[in-house]
């Protein structure tokens, strides 16, 4: 327990540090999109690109962690089906619950694995990324517009798009070639990765908006509850079920224990969802998976 809060406290301070500068508008209020265009365009998928460039892709890990992020996603989606049908949402609350549930914050979950599993954790967690990020995205879209029909392009526009989705790909692509990251090239990626995280924990914290939990807290409770605890019970269940090895159990299970993606209420906002649902469930949710993390990653610990 004591090695998982070392691992973890400096990510939330960095997270409280981010919120803390905005508050006090430093070093600008234009800092901060500015931030997030830069680790979402470049820095980020630097990350993403070299880790894939690198990872052996004849791991034979990929096939199990295929199948168990698609075995895990789909039943957490079945689920929500199945409950909008029952209550009756609109998709615009519907798709604020389904992100709440099914998307992740993709910086504090390698900024994570990082601290708590090293770069052969960081290779499982890319591996996995190329596979639950588009995954995701698809299932966002089509939550949002359910209503009005969807078409393939409105689907798959944001998957093309997306330049984590393309630096996957792309790593994975020049992986395939046999020429490394030559001239260099390797160390650049590096430099850019590593500026990656902190700016990203920065960022969340920015993005914070405490204002927006007084509106519906039954509903930010369940919906919270529900990612940051019954997501990591369901992803162990399907770690245990296909006998996968310790390490590619403990990033699933990290991954589904994530809070949601700030990146969703911008999704949400785009496609017409209730947005101030979408901000309350990303605050509360960063805000309680500073507990709810220690508390998953202590019990898989052997």
């Amino acid at each position: 327990m004591i090695d998982l809060l070392l691992a973890l406290w400096p990510l939330f301070a960095m997270i409280v540090a981010g919120y803390w500068l905005r508050s006090r508008e430093f070093p600008s209020e234009a800092f901060w999109p500015g931030a997030e265009r830069l680790n979402y365009f470049i820095l980020f998928p630097a990350l993403l690109f070299s880790s894939l460039a690198k990872a052996p892709l004849n791991n034979p890990a990929l096939p199990r962690l295929a199948l168990a992020v698609l075995l895990g996603l789909g039943i957490a989606w079945l689920a929500l089906l199945l409950v909008r049908r029952l209550h009756g949402w609109p998709a615009g609350r519907f798709g604020a619950f389904s992100q709440g549930i099914l998307r992740f914050n993709t910086y504090l979950g390698l900024a994570a694995v990082g601290s708590l599993l090293g770069q052969p954790g960081l290779t499982l967690a890319a591996l996995m990324l190329a596979l639950m990020v588009p995954t995701v995205n698809v299932l966002s879209v089509w939550s949002l517009t359910a209503e009005r029909g969807v078409s393939a392009r409105s689907l798959l526009l944001p998957i093309v798009k997306n330049p984590l989705i393309l630096a996957c790909v792309g790593g994975a692509l020049f992986n395939l070639t046999g020429i490394g990251l030559p001239g260099g090239s390797d160390r650049l990626l590096s430099l850019l990765a590593a500026a990656s995280l902190p700016l990203g924990l920065l960022c969340v914290g920015a993005a914070l908006k405490p204002e927006q939990l007084g509106g519906e807290i039954p509903a930010l409770g369940w919906n919270s509850a529900l990612r940051l605890l019954a997501m990591p019970l369901l992803a162990w269940g399907v770690a245990w079920g296909l006998s996968l090895p310790p390490m590619e159990s403990a990033v699933l299970v990290l991954f589904f224990a994530l809070p949601t993606a700030p990146t969703a209420y911008v999704l949400t906002r785009q496609l017409g969802g209730d947005s101030q649902l979408m901000a309350g469930i990303i605050t509360l949710q960063t805000l309680l998976a500073a507990g709810s993390l220690l508390l998953v990653m202590a019990a898989l610990a052997p």
